[in-house]
């Protein structure tokens, strides 16, 4: 399963349905921003040292307990005493994910979850503990901290165990219409109004007049 997913599963069931098990995408302007973005965290010929910093680019991760795979963005690796040791490098670091976002920060966790999905994975593939990590905004062009605590962590479960759910069923759920539709680049697939409109049968039993049954 894709790590990525558990960020559109928190946002819409329907639009991670519609992407990671129909496979169906559709780009605009804010998913094309957020890919040049990314294009430039993920250039993994800049892996690099600053001081006591080891920055790695597009580092591929996995958990085999949440069953999921991914990319990280970024994954800085701080020279610490309570960190585990790197192949060829002397001292021990601590993982420290980067995630790189386009435009501001969200009023949902969507994008602290994808995180914190992704710390869960750096501790097992690496048998530690990460407390934090970071979101960057492109728009304010600055990184926000997240904590990763033990309620992100319990919902990063419960979302992986509903994908997994969801995705033995093979169904994509109906539409919620909400605020967030109109920014979708998935909208014109989704077709979120439609869920408002009456069914043939209804419309039918509404306009058409209903036969009197014979006694």
């Amino acid at each position: 399963m894709a790590l990525s997913g558990i960020q559109h599963f928190a946002f819409c069931r329907r639009q991670w349905a519609l992407i990671h098990l129909e496979r169906q995408w559709a780009d605009n302007l804010l998913t094309v921003e957020g890919d040049l973005l990314h294009r430039r965290a993920h250039d993994e010929t800049k892996t690099e040292s600053r001081g006591d910093t080891l920055i790695v680019r597009s580092l591929r991760v996995f958990s085999h307990r949440l069953q999921i795979q991914g990319v990280c963005d970024v994954v800085e690796f701080h020279q610490t005493p309570g960190g585990i040791p790197l192949a060829g490098k002397s001292g021990a670091f601590l993982p420290y994910p980067v995630e790189y976002k386009r435009g501001k920060p969200k009023p949902f966790s969507a994008d602290e979850l994808q995180l914190c999905a992704q710390a869960m994975c750096l501790e097992e593939m690496l048998l530690c503990s990460i407390p934090e990590g970071s979101l960057y905004y492109g728009e304010p062009r600055r990184r926000t901290k997240v904590a990763l605590t033990a309620a992100l962590r319990e919902q990063v479960e419960d979302l992986t165990r509903q994908m997994h759910a969801l995705a033995a069923k093979g169904r994509t759920p109906k539409a919620k219409p909400g605020k967030g539709c109109a920014a979708c680049s998935l909208k014109d697939v989704c077709l979120p109004r439609l869920e408002s409109t009456p069914s043939p049968a209804a419309y039918l039993r509404a306009h058409l007049p209903q036969e009197e049954e014979s006694p």
